[in-house]
């Protein structure tokens, strides 16, 4: 199969794709950085331009040089702040209907996007319920409020031309090498790892991590599906304390520095950390890797790359 990656360079990408060559697909990747060292691995291995997806003329040439049976999307702002809306409205929205109406003009019927947990606002809003994919969209951030409009944007692709347009709600993706977006679940993992101590509000703030090789995994089987049953999927995730969190890396780092200016007041303000991700289990068999592993693997990725002690 040959597969269409716009956006590839980031944090998710690189991983999605080495998955796919593995699996023998064919991938072409288009992104705005392709001198990234994050491809260094992949550069022999797929098809690699330059191309800025904000710009229609870019990527109707990319589809129609790669001639793709899928297009996956992950070419969006993470971790932009609220100060100045028209990069983020440039790349967010005009972007992925770039995407969208790229894929239409030219027949390709298959597109995978990313979408977010945070089209769902607050778990204040929700209670204490475990979001599904049908209930309301409440977030209000502009990056909020840019994945709710994708998720219009895509239905009304689907019901006007019968695409098969498919989104996927990542929650609080975590991993050695993030550095934007939400920040905390990944700095109570990785300064420890770096025998640097590290800060927090509050203890009891919650969140929702998952490890990017798993949203990486869900990506893929996502993307090579034939005819997936709903247009949007849940990730789910660890709903974890940052406090319990903190806990965790000391099982494996009994030393590490991690202290808070707040034992409560912080889960009233916390995102969603309730998500239920049933419809994608039953119907991609996902089975994530247990999150304490995973904590092991980003602390000893951390140490390995600094030459320091690997741990349990």
């Amino acid at each position: 199969m040959r597969v269409l990656v716009l956006g590839g360079s980031g944090f998710i990408g690189p991983r999605v794709m080495r998955r796919l060559v593995e699996r023998g697909h064919e991938v072409h990747c288009m992104d705005i950085a392709p001198d990234s060292p994050l491809l260094d691995d992949l550069r022999e291995r797929i098809s690699l331009s330059r191309g800025d997806v904000t710009l229609m003329d870019d990527v109707m040439e990319t589809m129609a040089g790669s001639r793709p049976d899928r297009v996956l999307n992950l070419a969006y702002a993470l971790g932009a702040g609220e100060a100045d809306p028209h990069p983020q409205v440039r790349l967010n929205i005009l972007g992925m209907d770039n995407c969208f109406e790229a894929a239409r003009i030219l027949g390709i019927r298959r597109v995978i996007y990313a979408s977010s947990l945070a089209v769902f606002g607050g778990q204040s809003l929700h209670g204490a319920h475990a979001v599904v994919e049908d209930d309301s969209r409440l977030g209000t951030s502009l990056y909020a409020v840019s994945k709710i409009y994708n998720e219009y944007q895509a239905d009304w692709y689907n019901r006007a031309f019968d695409m098969r347009i498919t989104g996927v709600r990542p929650a609080n993706i975590t991993g050695p090498d993030k550095i934007r977006g939400s920040m905390n679940h990944v700095l109570c993992q990785v300064l420890p790892a770096r025998d640097e101590p590290v800060r927090f509000p509050y203890r009891d703030t919650m969140t929702l991590p998952l490890h990017v090789d798993d949203i990486a995994e869900v990506f893929v089987r996502v993307t090579l599906a034939e005819e997936p049953r709903h247009a949007i999927y849940n990730s789910g995730g660890e709903s974890i304390s940052v406090g319990a969190l903190a806990d965790l890396v000391r099982e494996f780092l009994p030393t590490a520095e991690i202290t808070f200016d707040h034992e409560a007041g912080g889960r009233d303000a916390s995102g969603l950390y309730l998500m239920d991700n049933s419809r994608l289990v039953e119907e991609f068999e996902i089975q994530y890797a247990p999150f304490r592993q995973r904590v092991g693997e980003t602390i000893n990725e951390i140490r390995r790359s600094r030459g320091l002690p690997l741990v349990g």
